[in-house]
Parts: C-alpha cells; sequence; structure tokens
C-alpha cells in the first residue's frame, strides 16, 4: 500500500517535472514544393491533336534571291588594299563607324577619351546629361584601370 501511494507521487511529479515534459514536438512534416504553381505546359510529352483543332499553315518556301544588290556586292572591298593599286585604303570605305571611330583601335578607355576629344564640346552643349555620363565612366574607368589592374 505504501508503495502505491509512493508510486502515484512519484509519477504525478515526473509527469510535472519541466525536465521530463516536452515543451514542442518536432515531427517530419512533408512540404509542397511550389504551392498554388500550375504548370500550364504540358510535360507528357507529345499530345494528339484534338479534332477540333486546326493545323497551322506552313508558310510556302521561296528562296531568297542570291543576286539582290545588297548580297551580291557583300564584302566587295574587303580585300581592296590587297588587290587594289593602293590609292584607298580600307578605314576610308567604313562608312557605318562614327567619323572619329573610323581606324581606331583601343579599349573602352581609351574611346571614350577619343570621343571626348572630338564630341567634347558639342556633347557638352547640346546634352549636358550624357557628357557628365562620359565623364563619369571615363572618371571611373580611369580609377580602375590604374589601381585594381597589374598593367
Amino acid at each position: 500500500m505504501m508503495n502505491s501511494v509512493f508510486s502515484a507521487i512519484y509519477n504525478k511529479l515526473r509527469v510535472w517535472s519541466p525536465l521530463v515534459t516536452s515543451v514542442r514536438r518536432w515531427e517530419k512534416r512533408v512540404y509542397i514544393r511550389r504551392y498554388g504553381y500550375e504548370d500550364k505546359v504540358a510535360v507528357r510529352g507529345t499530345l494528339p491533336r484534338t479534332k477540333l483543332e486546326t493545323p497551322l499553315p506552313i508558310p510556302r518556301y521561296e528562296p531568297k534571291n542570291a543576286w539582290s544588290e545588297k548580297r551580291a556586292l557583300f564584302g566587295q572591298n574587303d580585300y581592296i588594299d590587297i588587290l587594289g593599286n593602293g590609292t584607298i585604303l580600307p578605314v576610308r570605305l567604313l562608312s557605318n563607324v562614327p567619323y572619329w571611330m573610323r581606324g581606331f583601335k583601343g579599349n573602352e578607355y581609351k574611346t571614350l577619351l577619343r570621343k571626348r576629344k572630338y564630341l567634347g564640346s558639342r556633347l557638352e552643349e547640346r546634352n549636358l546629361h550624357k557628357y557628365e555620363q562620359m565623364q563619369k565612366r571615363i572618371k571611373y574607368l580611369f580609377k580602375y584601370l590604374n589601381y585594381k589592374t597589374n598593367n
């Protein structure tokens, strides 16, 4: 009888003890990835066409005109310095390049310096924001090239 009283008290204390009582219960939870996302594309492979759908029209093949002026004269001045008599330089034929860049070779910093040399005053008058952005880029590249590179 005494044992049952002691065991009952012991059980009550054991349940009450904060060392035994667990505050949180950690269980394995199944996480649903991409909750709420519905895949609009059917990823089951090729699907059969339903009877209501009509196939898209395939455009009729028409070969390009190989002898149009644009295609026929493409690259005609590529070897003018080798095959010509030396009076015409290939640099002079670059009509799609700004005049201040014709025959110029250099990195971005050198290109911006050359642009400022040729267009600086005009750019400052007409488009001040663009000029300031160019100045800012020149300043950044100057610091980068002089302090952060080995050359």
